[in-house]
């Protein structure tokens, strides 16, 4: 026997009372925050680095079209039409309608922005406001390369109501809610209304939902239709009312409700939405646009106007006409509208971009901020990286592991692919601009550029060379220092160590420079046992290598393992002059009410002084010139350049390691396995540098290294290490003040022992 109707009324009667009397009394104890806040799991968006204009800017006019593209930019055939979001390109100047955008240091409300380039569109000559005024700089808004999702994959943009144009809001309105102004969260009017038919029915069929009621509904309680979950819905939805604002409660509405599907990603609230379907900012949406979006509220799959787009149009022009009953459109602004075609576009979904570098992110943030909080509390994460570097770099992998494996077709396998790691860093401040760990995130996002420790090889060189140049107790060590090329045996726990050179000659006295810039193992292991292998651990220590280190003989010829980000922020440390930053990711941190926090802290200390580092950067140099490195110049890289090869035994690891003043870049190719690649890093790892480099760093951009004020020059005579004659000419070489050679070569007893078989006798200096 069923529940007489008037029992259940009074139950319901009751129970609502209840909740909404203890919420009452609740009401003052409970701290206030944002009900948008409070409601929206929204997920965190990671941003590349802004896009900075000036006159005097190297960019290319299709550059800033590619980036206006990506960040969502629609191109518009005339200048005089282009709003919001839109930009028009001429031969030399781009017209850019700036969407307003919050950066960590505030607000810019955007605007008409008139790019001009000089013939060639190569370079900005000119920035020119709507209202005739000139600009030194002007940003465009930056790209998002990642976005931090929970199990919950909801993608919204959180937007404040003033930031929402009164058409959208006043569709929405009287489409779903036409007394929201009026009531305390429930409508009786319309309860009424719903209840007559779900007694005829014997169930619930019609809610009489008000908008709080269907925010309750789709954030606090399940869908299902029954007489409790609706006593609830009606509760809560008076107890927000009584909480909150008017203005809160459409917010959050706005903000929440669902409008469809993304692929695997839910699209909530009309920012997102605006974007997804038309691609717009929410304020630029017109009168056919708000009303296709509140039409939708009532079924998103159903009138989705890709997949039903006669159901859409016939949705939108219901709505068009009671937008037009109330008085939020005329009737001549109805009119145009219903004529209007549906105007959406599929967005791009761009391929995984800056995959690694946004998980490298993510696993720092966690040190300060929770998982949940960075899912849900839709934060702007602005970073480090530089788009154009970043899609120089992930071309340059993917292109050259492509080569490599077409031309030495063993190298190509289906199971552990071979990879590579490449990470681009600016010495001046520690900023990671590019980043790639490895070859396809989808189908292998172990990160080998900070995570994967493989064998340096004669890229751990130099940081033997610092070594010498700092040695306390090794005597004034330079590069021209003589040191022996010879076989050498070293008895090292029970065995013997007997290193080799990479094609197993000898030759004779060398110097350091030489020995560098050749790469040669022998001079390099003599060298590492004289200054001593402990201080040659504490140098790479101070380089800001933290993985284990061992002063054994073999440490000298990089025999323990570093990550690629370690190798490029040590030689980031010789590019900068001896000053070490740490690795820098993320400048800042904006939480949704706007407020910034600051991003990885600006770590730099002076190491090691400027001469020692500048002796190693110009032997460097000297690599690329003639040395294992001059392949890049038949590749055509000109210009400053310093750079090492790095290959570890049994060709298992391939390393190239490159600089100039503005840009350390390191690359790894390797398999994750450790099998042979059988290919040194000059054939292996240098291509893919100077791929990356000719796309990101043109010849013009590449200024020279600065030599310090302490640094000398003097001929010498490569043999003896001593001063030129005419006996014995010589070639300049740099020194620090002070530690030149004094005596000079080819006289009697300046030859050291061990020479005299070679050159007669002398000493070394």
């Amino acid at each position: 026997m069923s529940t007489p109707l008037w029992k259940r009324v009074l139950r319901v009667a009751i129970l609502g009372a209840a909740v909404l009397g203890l919420s009452y009394l609740l009401l003052p104890v409970i701290p206030h925050e944002r009900l948008t806040e409070r409601m929206m799991p929204t997920p965190s968006r990671v941003y590349a680095r802004p896009m900075v204009l000036a006159p005097g800017t190297r960019l290319s006019l299709a550059d800033l079209q590619a980036h206006l593209r990506r960040v969502g930019y629609r191109r518009v055939a005339a200048p005089e039409s282009v709003g919001r979001g839109e930009f028009h390109s001429a031969k030399a100047e781009v017209v850019v309608g700036r969407r307003p955008f919050r950066y960590p240091d505030g607000s810019d409300e955007g605007g008409i922005l008139r790019v001009a380039f000089e013939d060639g569109g190569e370079r900005v000559t000119s920035l020119l406001d709507e209202t005739g005024v000139y600009h030194e700089t002007a940003f465009i808004e930056p790209e998002v390369v990642g976005t931090l999702f929970g199990e919950e994959t909801r993608d919204r943009l959180l937007v404040p109501l003033n930031g929402i144009p009164q058409l959208l809001q006043q569709a929405v309105l009287v489409t779903e809610d036409r007394r929201f102004n009026l009531h305390p969260g429930i409508d009786p009017i319309r309860i009424a209304g719903a209840a007559l038919e779900n007694v005829r029915e014997g169930r619930v069929v019609e809610g009489g939902s008000t908008l709080t009621q269907q925010l309750v509904k789709n954030v606090y309680l399940t869908p299902e239709r029954t007489w409790q979950r609706k006593v609830r819905e009606m509760a809560i939805a008076m107890w927000i009312s009584l909480r909150y604002s008017k203005v809160e409660v459409l917010e959050a509405y706005l903000n929440q409700i669902y409008l469809g599907q993304d692929g695997g990603r839910a699209i909530h609230g009309v920012g997102r939405a605006a974007r997804f379907y038309f691609g717009k900012d929410v304020t630029q949406l017109d009168a056919s646009e708000a009303a296709l979006l509140a039409g939708m509220i009532q079924a998103p799959s159903a009138l989705s106007p890709f997949r039903h787009p006669e159901g859409a149009m016939a949705r939108r022009n219901l709505i068009l006409g009671l937008m037009r009953e109330q008085g939020v459109i005329d009737a001549a602004e109805h009119d145009v509208a219903v004529k209007a075609k549906l105007g959406v576009r599929r967005e791009e979904r761009p391929p995984l971009f800056a995959a690694h570098y946004v998980d490298f992110v993510r696993r720092r943030l966690q040190q300060r901020f929770a998982d949940e909080a960075l899912e849900r509390d839709g934060f702007d994460v602005f970073t480090t990286l530089d788009g154009t570097f970043q899609r120089a770099a992930e071309s340059a992998v993917t292109t050259g592991l492509r080569d490599l494996e077409k031309g030495y077709p063993l190298l190509k396998r289906k199971k552990s692919p071979l990879q590579a790691a490449l990470v681009a860093i600016d010495p001046a401040s520690g900023d990671v601009v590019a980043w790639v760990g490895g070859r396809d995130y989808a189908s292998a996002p172990f990160d080998r550029a900070s995570r994967a420790r493989r064998q340096p090889g004669s890229v751990f060189k130099p940081i033997v060379a610092l070594a010498a140049f700092t040695a306390p107790d090794a005597g004034p060590l330079t590069l021209a220092t003589v040191l022996e090329d010879a076989p050498l045996d070293v008895a090292v726990e029970d065995t013997t160590w007997s290193p080799r050179n990479h094609d197993g000659k000898y030759r004779g006295p060398v110097s350091l420079r030489h020995a560098l810039e050749h790469s040669l193992n022998v001079p390099f292991a003599r060298l590492g046992m004289e200054v001593g292998l402990v201080h040659v651990a504490e140098t790479a220590r101070r380089l800001g290598v933290a993985s284990p280190l061992r002063p054994i003989p073999s440490l000298s010829l990089g025999a323990f393992e570093m990550t690629p980000l370690e190798v490029a922020l040590a030689y980031a440390t010789l590019a900068s002059g001896g000053v070490r930053h740490g690795a820098r990711t993320t400048l800042a941190v904006v939480e949704p009410s706007g407020r910034a926090l600051r991003g990885d802290p600006v770590d730099d200390e002076r190491v090691f002084g400027a001469e020692e580092a500048y002796l190693v950067t110009t032997a460097l140099e000297g690599a690329v010139d003639r040395g294992t490195g001059r392949t890049l110049r038949r590749l055509g890289i000109e210009g400053p350049m310093a750079g090492k090869t790095g290959t570890t035994n049994e060709f298992r690891d391939a390393w190239f390691v490159g600089y100039t003043p503005d840009l350390v870049i390191a690359v790894w190719v390797g398999f994750d396995d450790g099998a042979r690649v059988g290919l040194t890093g000059a054939r292996a790892a240098l291509p893919i540098f100077a791929r990356f480099v000719k796309s990101a760093l043109p010849l013009e951009a590449r200024r020279p290294f600065e030599i310090p004020a302490s640094v000398t020059t003097a001929d010498v005579h490569a043999a003896s290490g001593l001063l030129a004659t005419d006996r014995c000419p010589g070639t300049p070489e740099v020194f620090i003040a002070g530690t030149a050679p004094t005596a000079n070569a080819c006289q009697r007893g300046t030859w050291p022992r061990w020479l005299r078989g070679w050159m007669g006798s002398g000493q070394r200096r």
